[in-house]
């Protein structure tokens, strides 16, 4: 629904239906990170049980935690709809938000990146998740 509405610039790049398996869709994630060199990373993923965007503030594997580089207090400012979560779902998102953060960490450690949470679209949530989200991205075009 994003793409339909041209919420991204023309320089925009979606990556879209990773495998779902841990491995793979890292592997497929990083390797276009390195190839596109973006200036921004904005990983989602579908949340089904929740109703209004989240996003992530950490991501664990193991004992370690890494958490995004993204002041989340001042991405927050102008979002009506979507509060922060601490728990990535303990599967595919956060085993992909985790190898992201640790490529980028050694890598593109000022290369800012986030991971997004959406909900199923309904009548009820539809246009705050697209103000939302189309706030989220003009905060990675301007910083």
């Amino acid at each position: 629904m994003i793409q339909k509405r041209n919420l991204l610039s023309a320089s925009g790049y979606f990556l879209r239906q990773l495998p779902v398996d841990r491995v793979l869709a890292s592997q497929k994630a990083i390797a276009t990170i390195k190839r596109i060199n973006p200036q921004g990373v904005i990983c989602c993923g579908m949340a089904e049980s929740r109703q209004n965007l989240t996003i992530e503030s950490c991501a664990n594997k193991d004992t370690k935690c890494l958490s995004t580089t993204v002041n989340l207090v001042d991405l927050m400012g102008n979002l009506a709809g979507t509060s922060i979560s601490h728990d990535a779902g303990k599967f595919v998102c956060e085993s992909l938000y985790f190898d992201i953060l640790s490529y980028l960490q050694s890598a593109k450690p000022d290369l800012p990146c986030i991971f997004v949470h959406v909900p199923v679209f309904n009548s009820e949530n539809t246009d705050l998740v697209l103000k939302d989200f189309e706030s989220i991205i003009s905060y990675f075009l301007v910083d």
